[in-house]
């Protein structure tokens, strides 16, 4: 049993960040419900990996029955995650102070892009536009070209999902010693402004030059902490900041002393980058990785999504697993006393209907009678 069993999740269907924070619950053990749509719901649903080991639920929410199905798992329940806009859930009777009142202690928690408040609250976007407005995006790229996406990893993932788990927990833990639950506003923009915490504090000390894409040592301006190709086309890192780290990698490549001295001498960069490209090109990633993988160098071979499982490090770790033919991230982090797993993959959408209302206390007569209402199936 993983360390969040006995708790119960109400999740309404969403995409991205909110199903990313409800599987990651799942992981650690709640019973995380899947509130999906009664019709319209996509084909695709059984390859979401993000529905593993969730309890899938068909309820109509644009029916009357259905708002107070909803409203009375509520009761039943410890966490609501609300992935719409700001006041969808109020138009449909389920927002927080209504379900609040159901439940004092619900934790209604709400993943948005702009938040709950403000001029942008109602727009729509998409995690490139909230990292475009926290200066994550301009930071990102080779000098003299556009800013590049990092695919939606940093505003969908690690300011959102991250940040609405996060939320989830603390407000958990807030409520075993006051009873009491609370709204937790996960906006993206917020979570990615609190990725970049670090940034903010080498620019206050002139460590950092915001205006400079590929000027500073994080962003591929240090020869020391950037990607170079290899002789069959394939891509190697090294992140050897530290001055040991960096003498080591110096040494194994027989690096001299004369050619790469100063490693923070930033006029200097770009003729040591230009050496360790034609350096790097003279061999394979293989022989690359034979030479210098597995030392204090920082290296690591460019793998793709598709190599990445097949790597020594991540099969020893057990980083992936199958789940009904599928390869995905295994569950993380670790627990050493109640370990997180997948308990199952994907359900057919609405198969756990039946089930879980009856474990709420709806009777066979109520079950019918919704369904005959239309608001399940």
């Amino acid at each position: 049993m993983g360390p969040l069993n006995g708790y119960t999740v109400l999740e309404l269907a969403g995409i991205g960040p909110a199903p990313m924070g409800g599987m990651m619950m799942a992981d650690m053990g709640a019973e995380v419900i899947r509130i999906e749509r009664a019709a319209g719901a996509s084909a695709l649903h059984q390859k979401d990996i993000s529905s593993r080991g969730k309890k899938s639920v068909t309820i109509n929410l644009k029916t009357a029955e259905g708002i107070e199905t909803v409203l009375r798992m509520v009761e039943n329940a410890d966490v609501i995650i609300d992935p719409f806009r700001p006041g969808v859930c109020e138009k449909l009777g389920l927002g927080p102070d209504v379900c609040l009142a159901r439940n004092p202690k619900i934790v209604f928690a709400r993943m948005t892009g702009w938040g709950q408040q403000g001029p942008l609250a109602h727009v729509a976007g998409h995690d490139i536009n909230y990292i475009a407005l926290t200066g994550a995006l301009y930071a990102m790229g080779r000098k003299g070209q556009k800013p590049a996406p990092p695919l939606n990893l940093v505003g969908d993932m690690g300011g959102g999902g991250m940040l609405l788990l996060s939320g989830i927990l603390a407000a958990l833990l807030e409520a075993t010693n006051s009873g009491r639950g609370q709204v937790v506003d996960a906006a993206m923009v917020d979570g990615t402004a609190q990725l970049m915490w670090m940034f903010h504090g080498w620019q206050h000390m002139g460590a950092y030059d915001a205006t400079a894409r590929e000027g500073n040592m994080l962003d591929g301006g240090a020869h020391y902490y950037d990607t170079y190709e290899c002789a069959d086309g394939e891509f190697i890192c090294i992140g050897a900041i530290e001055p040991q780290f960096y003498a080591l990698l110096k040494d194994k490549m027989g690096l001299s002393d004369d050619e790469f001295g100063d490693q923070d001498n930033r006029d200097e960069w770009p003729r040591m980058k230009a050496r360790l490209t034609e350096i790097f090109l003279g061999k394979t990633r293989d022989e690359w990785c034979a030479l210098l993988e597995g030392s204090d160098a920082c290296f690591a071979p460019v793998l793709s999504l598709l190599e990445a499982p097949e790597h020594p490090a991540n099969k020893a770790r057990d980083v992936y697993l199958e789940v009904d033919g599928m390869l995905q991230p295994a569950p993380a982090p670790r627990f050493s006393r109640t370990p997180s797993s997948v308990r199952n993959g994907g359900s057919d959408l609405g198969a756990d209907t039946d089930a879980v209302l009856a474990e709420m206390g709806f009777g066979e007569r109520e079950l019918a009678e919704l369904r005959a209402a239309g608001a399940i199936s």
